[in-house]
């Protein structure tokens, strides 16, 4: 007789479990609060729909906080494997310029979605939708808002964080959670907009622009991309992977700096040794031999005296470290994801809760975090084939 499991959560990683479970063992539903399933897998496809990133494993796994956590998922379900599995489901991915993995050329995010739903419905599982957990019985069965109770062999809760309320991950398990006991850590806004209290100046002139080809650094943690300037402050992947390490500062104090490298791919010496070569003044410098954006320059004047300006030792200096003070992170309903949420002390290493024994936790709603670009799906992938792993193995309990 097969086994029922109930996966609650129709986002990335109740999905990609459901891919990947023994429909020979177990008879699999998935519920979830919204009227369909991947409401938020389809708004990651809104700036560019990227599936995972093709680099190098021991890199790749270096990009998730805390370190090592995924490790063992991530060997166990790669990015490579990923691709293997859309293809095989008739999504074929490529290789973008910066790394990062896509559907080929016309497959919009809806096409995959529902070249997914289809695989599961034509293996058996079933869907039940306008369902919103609101936690447990006596006997551990799974309550629903509209008063119905849930038995099942296994339950595997794929929540989500917090962000993004209008697809579903609105954190609401969270209070239902924590009534249990079971051990939470607070939410926080990741892979977000930061507050920069920007000159009036700089911004009737370059708000919306974006500082292209820079890194910025946060203690050892440094972020290669582009960021763009609002009136809020700063936005894009050279700030978001840095979530985890900036909240960390903001959560003991009112602000905290980071340090922008105009020009990552130069070196010290080089920057001062194309200004000592220039025969320009120094703003066409810049400009014309370094190739610094107009929005870049005119932060260098506007925090740099006169003097300090025209002085080629100080000015490379302040290209290579230029400080800006973060405020604070935008709200968390304006953030891709979050961080925050399940202590991983909750569970075990097979993502079993330590309190319920046969009901598990994976994807976002558990206190990990990623940059974007990838990261975030191919981990909510990884969990799901290597918890689905594990359960068609037969795992049972006394």
């Amino acid at each position: 007789m097969k086994k029922k499991v109930s996966i609650i959560g129709g986002g990335t990683a109740g999905l990609f479990l459901a891919s990947f479970l023994d429909a020979d063992k177990f008879d699999i539903t998935i519920y979830d609060q919204k009227a369909s399933a991947g409401r938020k897998f389809l708004v990651a496809g809104d700036g560019g729909f990227n599936l995972t990133h093709a680099e190098q494993m021991d890199s790749f796994k270096s990009r998730y906080t805390p370190a090592k956590f995924l490790d063992k998922v991530l060997a166990h379900f790669s990015n490579q494997d990923l691709r293997n599995h859309l293809s095989a489901l008739g999504i074929p991915t490529f290789i973008g310029s910066s790394g990062k993995v896509f559907p080929e050329k016309g497959i919009k995010p809806i096409k995959v979605l529902k070249t997914i739903e289809s695989h599961l419905i034509n293996k058996g599982v079933k869907f039940e939708f306008n369902k919103r957990f609101v936690g447990w019985d006596a006997d551990e069965s799974i309550l629903f808002s509209d008063g119905q109770a849930i038995s099942s062999t296994y339950v595997i809760f794929a929540l989500g964080g917090a962000s993004w309320k209008v697809t579903g991950a609105d954190g609401l398990w969270y209070n239902v959670f924590q009534n249990r006991g079971i051990k939470l850590k607070p939410f926080t806004a990741s892979n977000c907009a930061f507050k920069v209290d920007w000159s009036s100046a700089f911004l009737e002139k370059h708000e919306g622009k974006p500082l292209k080809n820079i890194s910025i650094t946060i203690d050892n943690s440094t972020q290669v991309g582009e960021a763009v300037i609002t009136k809020f402050g700063l936005e894009g992947n050279a700030i978001y992977g840095l979530s985890p390490t900036i909240q960390k500062h903001l959560s003991s104090a009112e602000e905290t700096l980071v340090y922008i490298d105009f020009k990552p791919m130069l070196t010290l010496n080089k920057i001062i040794d194309k200004l000592q070569k220039s025969s320009l003044n120094t703003s066409r410098a810049l400009s014309e031999s370094l190739k610094i954006s107009k929005a870049a320059l005119f932060l260098l004047k506007e925090n740099m005296t006169k003097e300090a300006f025209l002085d080629v030792q100080c000015l490379a200096q302040k290209i290579k470290q230029f400080p800006l003070i973060i405020q604070e992170a935008a709200p968390i309903d304006e953030a891709i994801s979050t961080g925050g949420g399940l202590s991983l002390d909750a569970v075990n290493t097979d993502f079993e809760l330590r309190q319920i024994r046969g009901q598990f936790c994976i994807g976002e709603m558990l206190a990990w975090d990623a940059p974007t670009g990838g990261y975030l799906i191919q981990a909510c992938a990884s969990m799901g084939f290597y918890l689905a792993s594990h359960l068609n193995e037969n795992y049972s309990f006394n």
